[in-house]
């Protein structure tokens, strides 16, 4: 995961979403959801979104419907961050125009943000951003871009993958994912996880594409609901001590059988699922509250300030104390 930023933003950071003829309209749509609505009720600049058009408008969508915009690829050269959507299915074998490829380049060489959604990422690895990198996009896309790009590492399990100035998602969801992490990393948990709510979804989820690549569980399978009542348990009783053993007995299963059900349905295994929720926590207390570092270590269950930072600088990259102080900025 990227590191915080060096520096607060005080003016507005501009995002351009980049299309062509064949665009998926979904995943055109998240970062509008996530990026274009104004939200400056929250207390931070937010940022300013443009549709950008690669190719002569209107853009003709995946669905037929067509798309206008003032916007082209010259505003593409002024953005902050340049986001490219799936590449429609039927696109994936054709090279995208080179003006577009020209620009996301020029675009990384200023030090440009560069994200794509879903088969987005072939329109990066054919750019040549991707090279020695690793990547992800949509499992049924995953071996055509290593076969094609053998230089990127395809990583076809993760929902997101991070590299600092370029970023690449898996498949339609995924993308809002990767844009509510961006959030956070601009934000901060706590602004973040207010646009999740807005648009109900989960701000943070766990696993990755094996998840979704088969279902894992059914309501219906028995004692699903003591695993789902137990995932809620250890989600309000995060400052203890808590057990795989401890937990398989609450949800009435061997150990074994309880880390092997965990894993099928968040995609992680239990104590790395528990980690990453103890850092979350700690994520909003630092931003929201005034205690000190020793105390919300207790309240998010690592015990001691050492244990917290630990864990803290393994997931996030940076410490508690530049943490709150970056995000208190932020939100002064």
């Amino acid at each position: 995961m990227a590191s915080l930023p060096a520096r607060t933003r005080r003016r507005r950071h501009t995002v351009a979403t980049v299309i062509c003829h064949g665009v998926a309209p979904f995943e055109m749509a998240v970062p509008c959801e996530v990026f274009g609505i104004d939200r400056s009720e929250l207390g931070v600049p937010w940022y300013r979104h443009m549709i950008c058009a690669a190719e002569d408008p209107p853009i003709r969508s995946s669905q037929g419907f067509t798309i206008d915009t003032p916007y082209g690829l010259e505003e593409v050269g002024k953005a902050d961050t340049v986001v490219v959507p799936a590449w429609g299915a039927a696109q994936l074998d054709d090279e995208p125009p080179p003006a577009l490829l020209d620009a996301l380049r020029s675009a990384h060489r200023r030090g440009a943000r560069i994200l794509s959604v879903c088969s987005g990422a072939f329109v990066l690895a054919a750019a040549g951003l991707l090279d020695g990198r690793r990547a992800t996009t949509h499992w049924m896309h995953a071996d055509a871009l290593a076969e094609r790009y053998p230089e990127i590492d395809v990583d076809p399990d993760v929902l997101y993958v991070d590299e600092g100035d370029v970023m690449t998602s898996a498949g339609t969801a995924a993308g809002i994912d990767l844009c509510l992490h961006v959030v956070r990393l601009d934000f901060g948990a706590e602004i973040a996880n207010a646009v999740a709510r807005r648009m109900v979804v989960p701000p943070h989820r766990e696993g990755g594409q094996a998840q979704f690549v088969e279902t894992p569980m059914t309501s219906g399978e028995p004692g699903s609901d003591r695993f789902a009542a137990t995932l809620e348990h250890m989600l309000e009783h995060l400052d203890e001590a808590l057990s795989v053993e401890g937990m398989a007995d609450r949800a009435a299963m061997s150990p074994r059988t309880f880390a092997r059900r965990f894993r099928a349905t968040t995609g992680t295994t239990p104590g790395q699922w528990l980690v990453r929720q103890r850092v979350l926590l700690a994520q909003r207390l630092l931003e929201t509250t005034d205690d000190p570092v020793e105390l919300i270590a207790v309240r998010c269950g690592f015990g001691t300030a050492a244990g917290l930072r630990l864990h803290f600088r393994r997931v996030l990259d940076t410490s508690p104390l530049v943490y709150r102080r970056t995000f208190r900025q932020i939100g002064a």
